[in-house]
Formats: structure tokens, C-alpha cells, sequence
């Protein structure tokens, strides 16, 4: 791109196992990187990172409208003007089932409770579960105010 002709939008992507959840135009993409929170705005400096189960906010193009996906995780990849998320599992907000992270909230930590040393309990996958059970909490409680 020559200078001075910078772009005002992002193209972001935005693709799960299962499907893409998101592409097109945006003007800034917020999310939980494996050291902390990011912000990304036409012309960043490119990187590639893990990202954390929770929230990524997008505020899309032509509208001031900001789209929220929960994430469980993956990868982030910034180009100057391109942003790809893999992630291992994405849900726009709206369509996160409340009463179904709740349970598995509930059941992550009555597992964490009840767990003896040397027991069968896969203490990494249930904190996964727990991490990503409550991510999904804070982002439906963050919608709702």
C-alpha cells in the first residue's frame, strides 16, 4: 500500500473447527491474548499468538455496531491489514446457551471439589472446562448490562 493511502478497516476472519463464524470489514478487533488484552487497528504491526478462552469484540465497518464471539481458544494472527482468528471452538454471544455453561460450570467444580490425589480426575481438561464454562458466563453477564 502506498503511503498516505492507508486503509480505515481490517479484513477479519474468523473460523472455528466447525465453521467461520465471522468475515468481513472491521474497524478494530479486541481479544484475550496469552499475555493480556489486545486491540487491533488498521496498519499493526503483524504478530501471531495464542489467545485464551473468552470475548472478542469486533467493531465491524459501516456501522457502530461491535460483534461479540466467545472464543475457547487458538490462534491469532495479525497481518497490517488482516486479522485471522483459528479457534478451537467460537459461539457468537447471542447464541451461547446460558443454563448449559452454568451446568458445566457447576460440574467442572463439584469435580475440582471432590477430586482425590491419585484419583481419575483429568485436573487439566476439567479447568479447561471451568475456564471456558466461565468465560462464557462473563461475556453473557457483560451482554446483559
Amino acid at each position: 500500500m502506498a503511503p498516505g493511502s492507508e486503509a480505515k478497516t481490517l479484513r477479519v476472519e474468523i473460523v472455528s473447527a466447525e465453521e467461520e463464524i465471522f468475515a468481513g470489514e472491521a474497524t478494530m478487533v479486541s481479544a484475550s491474548a496469552q499475555l493480556g488484552e489486545v486491540g487491533i487497528a488498521p496498519g499493526h504491526t503483524p504478530f501471531i499468538t495464542r489467545i485464551k478462552p473468552g470475548e472478542v469484540r469486533v467493531n465491524t465497518a459501516g456501522d457502530d455496531d461491535e460483534l461479540d464471539i466467545y472464543v475457547s481458544g487458538g490462534i491469532l494472527e495479525v497481518q497490517p491489514y488482516v486479522v485471522t482468528i483459528l479457534a478451537d471452538t467460537a459461539i457468537r454471544a447471542a447464541d451461547i446457551d446460558e443454563a448449559a455453561a452454568e451446568k458445566a460450570k457447576q460440574e467442572a467444580e463439584a469435580l475440582l471439589a471432590n477430586a482425590k490425589p491419585g484419583g481419575e480426575v483429568d485436573f487439566a481438561a476439567v479447568q479447561m472446562q471451568l475456564a471456558e464454562a466461565s468465560a462464557q458466563l462473563q461475556l453473557i453477564k457483560k451482554l446483559k448490562r
